[in-house]
């Protein structure tokens, strides 16, 4: 029977229960809590100081109004992350290139900067469907396509996060999968084989966090746009 590479991206069972709850709720077990001391370990310090910069970065187009979402964001980050990188180990599971669980992370939170914009800004919300200075004969058609494109925003952010981790595992299985079949038969192709998924592991470590980072950007983006 031949192997069927998008195995790998079932949702792991166990007597008939899914893990992907496990796999979920195992990467805040790995952040160390903080703690009332001055000093703190090496680990945490790193941690703070990484959130701190980063979110920052974010909020720093963005007007006060906006900065209520910074604990938002900065967890959704260390979430996707740490799901991302802890999904390259060997007999893991990735929950983030399933798109039913990228598309109910984007669509809720789209949906909440939508509805603040509507709520605190009507006129400005609903000016971003039509661009000033538009020929008359053309709004109607304008303003179509700008509402499509607005639905259209979680959609590719779901489909952006799913499509660039499942397009690495997969490329890394084919990638190992010949470099187990050409050891017996050709051992240098093999090793060089070898070196080169090294290559391509170390590469998919910062595609996973660069994903991460463009998910919680966006997010920022579409939040700036109606605060």
């Amino acid at each position: 029977m031949a192997p069927n590479f998008f195995d790998q991206f079932m949702s792991p069972t166990y007597f008939g229960i899914p893990l992907i709850a496990v796999a979920l709720t195992l990467p805040w077990l790995l952040f160390p809590s903080p703690s009332s001391r001055w000093l703190e370990n090496r680990l945490l310090t790193l941690q703070t100081w990484f959130i701190n910069r980063v979110t920052s970065q974010l909020l720093s187009p963005i007007n006060p109004e906006g900065h209520k979402w910074a604990l938002l964001l900065a967890s959704l980050m260390v979430f996707l992350i740490s799901v991302n990188v802890l999904g390259l180990l060997p007999y893991t599971f990735t929950p983030t290139t399933q798109l039913s669980m990228n598309m109910g992370l984007a669509v809720p939170l789209w949906l909440a900067t939508v509805l603040i914009g509507l709520r605190n800004q009507p006129t400005a919300a609903l000016g971003h469907l039509l661009p000033e200075g538009t020929p008359g004969p053309l709004i109607p058609i304008l303003i179509i396509i700008e509402t499509i494109s607005l639905f259209i925003r979680p959609l590719a952010l779901g489909v952006r996060l799913t499509a660039n981790l499942t397009a690495g595992h997969l490329l890394m299985q084919l990638i190992a999968t010949a470099a187990f079949v050409l050891l017996p038969l050709m051992p240098m192709v093999s090793i060089l084989t070898s070196m080169v998924l090294l290559l391509l592991t170390i590469l998919e470590v910062a595609v996973a966090m660069i994903q991460a980072y463009v998910f919680v950007l966006l997010m920022s983006l579409y939040l700036q746009e109606n605060v």
